[in-house]
């Protein structure tokens, strides 16, 4: 509990920064080569900035405002002699004018010169799609599994589990962040995984376990839930600021994989990462004595207790292990999204809870398909929907799945009476 509370107190001043949440960036190449010091000046609320290009030719600024407009000109002064920016459509094709939506990014860039056009097919940006939805529901499954587990073993719909993830991705910058303790990232980020299991070790001994002997019932259970994650958010929010806060390296650049198929190494360290997880945690749960009494657990309780299970040790194991999982999600949706805010873990929340449902109440290899299947249609679902839509279409797919399988894909049928 004192690394919980040590880490928000310590990292406080050096993790806010909600004067300039939001950003702005792009490319200024010429003929495909990038082009360095070329000088752009963003205008909008917040005030005049001025920025140049680096030697990838990249650039990027931080504004504060969601839903507004800013324009970005290019200082024709600073390109290459005898080049300018033209365009016969345009009269002033050095200047763009852009919105800032709610995703909080916009990409504005500059190709000058003439070049061919690179138009990536249909088919190419769909398998592009297809993997970075596995990407996707492998990072949700880490999450899902943990919440089926708790729900498996003592029946609460957690809604403070995305409040877990959270915690995770800030506990992850907490111990690598250059403002703060600046550890080498094969240690911090372990470290972070363990605060987070502490997390959820410290809210078993302290809130449910007492709340379980007194045999509240299941649904009071579920609101307890609820105030938790909202105060936990709001402290949260109260520590970090509103604005997004980025995890060393978030913007690595991406390596061609095979057809349009790009992902940086952070991604495919994400990826494997998650896989390597998934696939011990399925050992520890099928082959390992603890894992055999979890399940055996969420079977049936009072059975797992006549038979000489502890049940509250192995509650208080999910528990930890839950908040591990959790925490570890955190850490890679921070730099799948790119960003740490401090509502991202409710906005995984709905995503987690459809992923459970969809593969099976209380199972977590359900959880894993379930997350799976969650994952590639948010994905694939933005071809056709606009990106702040794709969210809906899991919660969409989950009720068709639903009305004909009640009980999800690897669930079990309940008898009723």
């Amino acid at each position: 509990m004192l690394i919980v509370f040590g880490m928000f107190f310590s990292s406080a001043p050096a993790l806010a920064d909600a004067d300039n949440p939001y950003r702005i960036s792009g490319n200024v190449q010429l003929d495909g080569e990038p082009l360095e010091g070329v000088r752009l000046t963003v205008d909008g609320p917040g005030g005049e900035q001025e920025v140049e290009t680096d030697e990838n030719g990249q650039w990027r600024v931080g504004v504060p405002e969601r839903g507004e407009e800013y324009s970005v000109t290019l200082d024709e002064t600073t390109l290459p002699e005898g080049i300018a920016v033209v365009d016969p459509e345009d009269d002033t094709p050095n200047v763009k004018e852009v919105t800032m939506g709610q995703g909080g990014r916009v990409t504005v860039n500059f190709f000058i010169g003439e070049g061919e056009r690179n138009v990536t097919s249909f088919f190419d940006q769909f398998v592009q799609r297809i993997v970075q939805g596995v990407s996707f529901g492998l990072m949700l499954a880490l999450a899902a599994v943990g919440l089926t587990l708790v729900y498996g073993t003592t029946g609460i719909s957690n809604f403070a589990h995305g409040e877990m993830v959270t915690f995770g991705a800030i506990a992850g910058l907490f111990f690598v962040g250059p403002a703060s303790l600046a550890l080498p990232w094969w240690l911090g980020f372990p470290l972070a995984v363990v605060a987070s299991a502490g997390l959820g070790l410290v809210l078993d001994m302290a809130l449910w376990r007492p709340l379980r002997r007194r045999r509240v019932g299941v649904v009071q259970l579920m609101i307890v839930s609820i105030g938790l994650s909202l105060a936990l958010r709001y402290i949260f929010q109260f520590f970090i600021g509103g604005g997004t806060l980025q995890l060393p390296n978030s913007t690595a650049p991406k390596i061609p994989l095979f057809g349009a198929v790009q992902m940086s190494v952070i991604d495919l360290a994400s990826l494997l990462i998650s896989i390597s997880v998934i696939i011990a945690f399925a050992l520890w749960l099928t082959r390992s004595r603890l894992g055999k009494a979890t399940r055996a657990i969420s079977d049936n309780p009072s059975l797992a207790a006549a038979s000489g299970i502890d049940v509250d040790f192995v509650v208080r194991v999910v528990w930890t292990i839950a908040g591990g999982l959790a925490g570890l999600a955190g850490i890679l949706y921070a730099y799948y999204r790119p960003g740490i805010k401090w509502d991202m873990g409710a906005q995984l929340l709905l995503l987690m809870f459809a992923a459970v449902i969809l593969g099976g109440l209380g199972t977590a290899m359900g959880a894993l398909v379930g997350a799976l299947i969650v994952g590639i249609l948010v994905e694939v679902s933005s071809l056709w929907i606009p990106a702040d839509l794709k969210f809906a279409s899991a919660l969409v797919i989950l009720i068709v799945i639903l009305l004909f399988r009640p009980q999800g894909i690897l669930g079990r049928r309940e008898r009723i009476g």
